[in-house]
């Protein structure tokens, strides 16, 4: 598993054998089941996650039971509640499995050790971080600008590998519309083609 890991981080840092091995030693293995939780809500989010394999989604229940859906993980991917993590706070979210998965994860105290001991990977954090936010940005903006179907093409263009591979009803969730919406907008998109 931690081979996934050394890959996906020396494809954008460089990074000794030393320091590869002072992240290797504080990586723990998580592996869940499909429909398993990563974590609840209500629960406090200690760890930073990243994907080597499987699929992932971030999620609340409103009063009336309904899913939001705020994002999917794939490999390569963090995922996390970094608003549980930073504050300490119990989380508003739930993430669990969409598919088989497994994950390596760091406690939330290696992770600022590693980010203090190795320069290069503070620098990846800062990266992920803005890249996050300009994707956050995008979010909203096409949540409140866009019609259904533009959302829908929107996703289908930038997600193609996400698209495949989650159900459509987590996906009418993540775009804000009903299931049935999103039925009629595949129907007439495909009509097009």
């Amino acid at each position: 598993m931690f081979e996934i890991f050394a890959q996906y981080l020396q494809s954008k840092i460089e990074l000794s054998d030393q320091e590869l091995k002072m992240i290797e030693e504080v990586c723990v293995v998580r592996k869940l089941r499909r429909n398993q939780y990563l974590l609840q809500e209500g629960d406090i989010w200690r760890y930073n996650a990243f994907i080597t394999k499987g699929c992932l989604r971030t999620y609340s229940v409103d009063d009336r039971s309904m899913e939001h859906v705020l994002n999917f993980a794939i490999e390569n991917y963090w995922i996390g509640d970094r608003e549980s993590l930073l504050n300490g706070t119990p989380s508003r979210f739930n993430i669990d499995a969409i598919e088989d998965s497994t994950l390596l994860l760091i406690s939330k105290e290696n992770f600022a050790g590693l980010m203090k001991s190795i320069p290069q990977f503070q620098d990846l954090v800062n990266l992920i971080i803005e890249r996050s936010f300009v994707a956050i940005q995008d979010r909203i903006n096409n949540s409140i600008s866009l019609n259904a179907e533009e959302k829908y093409i929107r996703f289908i263009e930038k997600q193609p590998q996400i698209a495949l591979r989650v159900p459509q009803h987590m996906i009418a969730s993540y775009l804000g519309m009903t299931p049935e919406t999103l039925s009629r907008i595949r129907k007439q998109s495909s009509k097009k083609q």
